[in-house]
């Protein structure tokens, strides 16, 4: 029976679930993808304009953690994190939904951006990234993106922004925000000169496969602005039923799109990457980094 980690990730637009295969090889360990459950609950249209996670959103919340720690203990889990982000930490009642979750057998941590994007990095950036370039790192969520600057194999800053795609469709953006970020990304890649992209979450991996058919090819500045006008000059309806987007995503695809645009655009990206890894793939990272660790230790 191998070893299996599970990995929840509670973000503003979905819930997820990944349960991962954990195979030790030689010197390293690694995971292959067993079960990938993504669950629509939006919980970021409560949090940013009640700042209140409601009734009925609370509920299929505790059913969706029911339902998750039942699949754990069918697949025989040995460990697992359970991670919520911006729009849990912007709920009031953030804290009465994770006592909730609890008696369902879930614990769940309510993460800051800084610490989201140091799970995401560990997913993809500490092994992969070439040591001699300059990046952006870009994770787009619901109600909060992060950016990251890496020079030379090292992280030189992080920040995180109250922008997201359930944040704007909810008029709950303020242009002051936009403007910091714009400022942040202006001063931060200031004095480099070829800097490249890498972004994250559901909305650039699916615009990287309406760019790539096959593999993960970088997306220019004017490939991605050519996707969003297209995109864009069809009604939210037509999304889904011509271009054939699920609904959950029709909508948000074109902030995300907005969001990566600016932060290219400002930047002056060569060109932005999706490696397709998002939170999910960084905590079965950590889980595995702290099992190995502890098994060290004894």
């Amino acid at each position: 029976m191998p070893v299996r980690y599970a990995a929840i990730d509670i973000g503003s637009n979905a819930v997820r679930l990944l349960i991962a295969d954990i195979l030790e090889k030689k010197d390293e360990v690694v995971y292959t993808k067993n079960t990938l459950l993504r669950v629509p609950l939006r919980l970021g249209d409560d949090a940013f304009i009640d700042k209140h996670i409601s009734v009925g959103k609370f509920q299929d919340m505790v059913k969706t953690m029911r339902a998750f720690r039942n699949l754990m203990d069918v697949y025989k889990v040995t460990d697992y994190m359970a991670c919520a982000t911006s729009a849990m930490r912007d709920s009031d009642n953030g804290a009465e939904v994770v006592k909730a979750c609890q008696k369902e057998g879930i614990d769940i941590q309510i993460v800051d951006g800084g610490i989201e994007a140091k799970i995401i990095y560990n997913s993809y950036l500490s092994s992969t990234i070439d040591k001699t370039k300059v990046y952006l790192y870009i994770d787009v969520g619901g109600g909060s993106t992060e950016i990251t600057l890496f020079a030379n194999g090292e992280l030189v800053d992080s920040q995180s922004f109250n922008l997201g795609t359930i944040r704007i469709l909810d008029n709950q953006d303020e242009p002051e925000t936009w403007d910091k970020m714009r400022r942040w990304v202006k001063e931060k890649t200031r004095g480099y000169k070829n800097i490249y992209g890498i972004g994250t979450g559901g909305n650039i991996n699916k615009l990287s496969r309406i760019a790539n058919e096959k593999g993960d090819k970088p997306m220019t500045y004017a490939k991605l602005k050519a996707i969003f006008d297209h995109l864009n000059s069809f009604s939210l309806k037509d999304r889904i039923h011509e271009l054939g987007l699920r609904s959950d995503r029709a909508d948000v695809i074109i902030p995300a799109s907005e969001i990566f645009l600016t932060i290219m655009k400002v930047g002056h990206l060569k060109n932005i990457v999706a490696p397709r890894v998002g939170l999910v793939d960084g905590i079965i990272q950590t889980l595995i980094d702290k099992n190995l660790k502890n098994n060290k230790q004894n």
